[in-house]
């Protein structure tokens, strides 16, 4: 490389369109845009082209230097065929390519759990899904990592894709000073104007549907909801999280109303098909709690901790209450009371839930308080659902109560009931030879059921009994065993009552050698 002394360096200044082809090493600065070039000397000299290139500063505009972006593709050892051919590979500019997805960064935002970024948030949600008059502005905003403190509502219109870095990393926060007004939800649903209320949809708005809302979470250091799905449709949230102030020792009794979800709507925008996959609910009093009209929510493979109730659907109803609610594959635990309570809504459904310390006052298992799920209103169902809850909570508070509804409760595979019509799966029991003194089979608080009846086979050698008892519930037990068996078997079955509710099937054998064994399933009637 050749030494070149200058003794002095020669610069010009002028436009940016009068900018002339420099000397090698000349420098030119543009004085209207503020950027600065240098000349690349001659061919002769071995620059690979004459003519001028500019040298970075702060006012460059670096997007503008290149041309182009084509995929590389490199890790992969190989260079990716994006075009018909691999001489002619797409090429976009990198405007294009920036342009796909929009940084809430881009708008304002700090992201830094101490600066307030509602109103570059609500900036970014309005410039992005609110512009009527070009819907191709329409672009995902995404929330790099961080915590976006927020003390307002964030507005989410029609049409808005949000989405962040994952449920741990990126967190829309409601903080607010104590000396300032708590807003009522974190986020809600608006219409195209982000209008809410009796306004969504007037004026030309378009009502909130279409909204996706993924890898992030909502959280609010207040006693303030977090969610308000509010008269819109198809609302899809997946891997998002619903976190909220309170402890275990603020959830003994239900003082604080926040929620996780709340929804409401009108007889023109009924909320509907709104579904929550993957999330999480966790330090609130409630989960869900919806008493407006709702069709079609579903909640799927997601978790609920921490929480007075999880999903607590219809208690003051309005236009009929919440219809075609489905709970499906959630984990439940640390539930104060109920996990499910469906009071005044129907048509609804939980499936395959897996339920641990639920209904304990967070005491754990031997102190249940409440059901694990309550049906309080006819046509919901319980399918698949399984329990931690043990046989002998179960008979001070049930599984599944569906008091004397016309619902269906299913119970860890053992146990149906039908409103107030129960069929047990079964057992089997032996029958120990030459019992002379009434021995117990097994006993059951009946509760408010008036009757029950046992199907069973007693088969004892090679004598086979098959039999019905049916029982009249008293202080005194009225009770009918009907049998028939091809030789004696040597058992006597009766009924007794043990204490207040409490009833034992009992049964005397006579001396063969030989234990009997007992077969049989329970049905618990009205």
């Amino acid at each position: 490389m050749a030494i070149v002394q200058i003794s002095r360096i020669q610069h010009r200044q002028g436009l940016q369109e009068n900018l002339p082809q420099l000397a090698g090493g000349e420098f030119g600065w543009s004085i209207d845009t503020r950027r600065l070039f240098i000349g690349n000397g001659t061919v002769e000299d071995g620059a690979p082209v004459i003519g001028n290139t500019e040298v970075l500063t702060e006012y460059s505009d670096i997007v503008g230097l290149s041309d182009a972006y084509t995929y590389k593709g490199d890790d992969a050892g190989y260079v990716v065929q994006t075009g018909a051919f691999t001489s002619t590979p797409v090429s976009r500019s990198l405007q294009d390519k920036f342009d796909e997805v929009a940084s809430v960064k881009d708008f304002g935002a700090i992201g830094d759990g101490v600066t307030d970024d509602t109103a570059a948030i609500n900036r970014a949600l309005n410039e992005l899904f609110c512009r009527e008059v070009n819907t191709e502005i329409r672009r995902s905003l995404y929330f790099p990592a961080g915590t976006y403190k927020t003390t307002g509502t964030i507005k989410i219109p029609p049409f808005a894709k949000l989405f962040g870095e994952g449920m741990n990393s990126s967190t829309i926060r409601m903080d607010n000073d104590p000396a300032s007004t708590v807003p009522d939800y974190v986020a809600r649903t608006t219409d195209s104007k982000q209008q809410t209320g009796l306004n969504i949809g007037t004026n030309g708005a378009t009502s909130p549907q279409h909204i996706e809302i993924s890898s992030l979470t909502f959280e609010s250091t207040e006693i303030t909801d977090i969610f308000f799905v509010e008269s819109a449709e198809e609302v899809y949230c997946d891997s998002v999280g619903f976190k909220g102030p309170l402890e275990q020792s603020d959830l003994n009794v239900a003082t604080d109303d926040i929620s996780a979800v709340r929804t409401s709507g009108t007889a023109t925008y009924i909320p509907k098909n709104v579904t929550f996959d993957k999330c999480a609910f966790e330090n609130l009093t409630y989960g869900f709690k919806i008493d407006d009209r709702c069709q079609g929510y579903t909640v799927t493979n997601s978790k609920f901790h921490t929480m007075y109730n999880a999903i607590l659907l219809g208690v003051t109803p309005a236009d009929g209450g919440p219809v075609g609610f489905r709970a499906l594959h959630n984990l439940f635990d640390k539930v104060y009371g109920s996990a499910i309570i469906y009071d005044s809504a129907s048509k609804c459904m939980s499936g395959y839930n897996y339920f641990l310390d639920i209904g304990n006052g967070f005491n754990g298992a031997g102190s249940p308080i409440a059901p694990v799920i309550d049906f309080n209103s006819d046509n919901n169902v319980s399918i698949a659902d399984m329990f931690e809850r043990d046989d002998t909570d179960q008979l001070t508070q049930a599984r599944v109560d569906v008091g004397t509804t016309r619902s269906i409760g299913i119970e860890n595979s053992l146990q149906i009931k039908l409103g107030s019509y129960v069929r047990e799966t079964g057992d089997t029991a032996t029958l120990t030879d030459n019992t002379g003194t009434a021995a117990s089979v097994f006993t059951l608080d009946s509760g408010d059921v008036s009757a029950w009846s046992l199907d069973y086979t007693i088969t004892r050698g090679t004598n086979v009994r098959h039999g019905k008892m049916q029982v009249r519930n008293a202080s005194t037990p009225v009770y009918v065993d009907d049998f028939v068996e091809d030789a004696t078997t040597g058992v006597v079955l009766s009924v007794a009552n043990t204490a207040g509710t409490t009833y034992a099937l009992q049964y005397t054998t006579s001396s063969t050698g030989t234990d009997a064994t007992l077969t049989y399933s329970l049905t618990q009637l009205g």
